[in-house]
């Protein structure tokens, strides 16, 4: 007999996003999502192996059939309910001390975010502040964060350092991320960012040489002996920060050390970071509100992810980026929360929702960017992001026959959300 971890079944409707091992759907295939619909007589079920994987998806009664006399260690009756993939988040903030609501004010009042961090606001007020906390006191400070990401669905998610802007405090944060994994109801992917402000006292020369020849070089020996599991490394290339050569040069030694490329490109000013991003062979570049055109072509032919944070555009007040003519040129299009001190926003499906109506993506298009292909950016979509067979079973459960309730239903997940499951397990459950 069998011995099995969960079935969900009677489900109205199981939405895939994929069901042929894609990892990205370019232009008008991101909207297919794969859906499985009940019929009038059954619904649909999803079973799930020990190891917190998907065996199978189908009608309740052909995957009954899959597993005559199966032991399930938990069943949930999906009745009248859909189901989604766990929400992919791929690009926060989320371990500091020190938070900037005083900033918010300011922001309302007309202040722009160059003229915040000028004034002594911005990174480098969380920097004081993160430097001074121990990474006891950041770890208590950042799983609360990740409790509230998984409870609004986020099953994955990226997780950068970058308030440390030294070897010491850079180790620390990812220290702290390390220390979250084992405690956390969703999987992490670190990403090293000391390049993400030049720190006072330092020409941006000088901090270009200190994440090169300090900071990189600290973080390939805590790999090295096991201390750290660090994918990616970023840098926040904007004019007034790290221009487009200094950021070529901080990508590169992080990718000798074997780690992907997913920084910080376009978003205030027009550099040509994304072709020059594009030519390193990056796996993402975020924000992107004022690309090129040149730029979104150079992204499509390299297969780069542009990963679009609507919560940035919608606080700062910037022109948002341009979605529509992303995916009409075939870049993957991703989301991400951007939760940091300056958009404190922990909810995936509030940013689908801003995706809807500031990117004028579609509904459809938005999952697939919160799901298969936010998980690509991270080069994780082998495993995440789609209900497929072989994959994690990563599942929210909607409260509504129809999935898009949970867009629809505006900062109403603590209601339209009945289960969130990680691998398999259920981490989250409305009480």
């Amino acid at each position: 007999m069998a011995q099995m971890r969960l079935l969900v079944k009677g489900a109205a409707q199981v939405v895939r996003v994929a069901a042929a091992g894609e990892k990205v759907k370019l232009k008008d295939a991101m909207s297919d999502l794969a859906i499985v619909n009940a019929t009038q007589r059954e619904g649909v079920s999803i079973a799930v192996n020990r190891d917190g994987t998907i065996a199978a998806v189908g009608l309740d009664s052909e995957v009954a059939d899959m597993f005559p006399g199966a032991s399930w260690e938990t069943v949930i009756d999906a009745h009248g309910r859909s189901v989604v993939p766990g929400l992919v988040d791929a690009h926060t903030h989320p371990v500091w001390a020190g938070d900037r609501v005083h900033e918010f004010a300011m922001k309302l009042a007309g202040a722009s975010y160059m003229e915040v961090h000028a004034a002594g606001g911005g990174i480098n007020f969380t920097v004081e502040h993160t430097r001074a906390a121990s990474e006891q006191e950041l770890l208590d400070l950042l799983l609360p964060r990740l409790r509230r990401m998984s409870s609004a669905g986020t099953t994955l998610v990226e997780c950068k350092s970058g308030y440390g802007l030294d070897a010491s405090t850079e180790l620390k944060m990812l220290r702290v991320l390390e220390k979250a994994r084992p405690r956390a109801s969703l999987a992490i992917s670190s990403t090293f960012c000391g390049a993400h402000s030049v720190p006072r006292g330092m020409t941006a020369d000088e901090a270009t040489r200190s994440v090169i020849e300090d900071q990189i070089p600290a973080i390939k020996a805590a790999m090295k002996s096991g201390e750290l599991n660090v994918d990616s490394i970023d840098v926040f290339c904007e004019k007034g920060v790290f221009s487009v050569d200094q950021t070529k040069r901080i990508l590169e030694a992080g990718k000798r050390e074997g780690l992907l490329i997913n920084f910080h490109a376009e978003e205030l000013h027009p550099l040509k970071s994304a072709e020059m991003g594009a030519a390193l062979g990056a796996e993402a570049m975020s924000h992107l509100e004022e690309v090129s055109e040149e730029g979104i072509e150079a992204m499509a032919r390299a297969g780069t992810v542009g990963v679009l944070l609507p919560t940035t555009a919608h606080i700062l007040r910037l022109p948002p980026p341009p979605a529509r003519a992303m995916i009409d040129a075939g870049v993957p299009v991703a989301l991400g929360t951007d939760f940091n001190p300056n958009a404190f926003c922990l909810s995936m499906p509030l940013v689908m929702h801003l995706a809807c109506v500031i990117l004028k993506m579609s509904l459809s298009e938005a999952l697939t960017a919160a799901t298969l292909h936010a998980a690509h950016s991270l080069r994780k979509a082998h495993a995440h992001g789609s209900i497929e067979p072989g994959k994690y079973a990563d599942l929210v459960i909607v409260d509504a026959p129809r999935w898009e309730h949970l867009v629809y239903q505006l900062g109403g997940t603590d209601h339209v959300i009945s289960h969130v499951i990680k691998a398999g397990a259920v981490v989250h459950e409305r009480k």
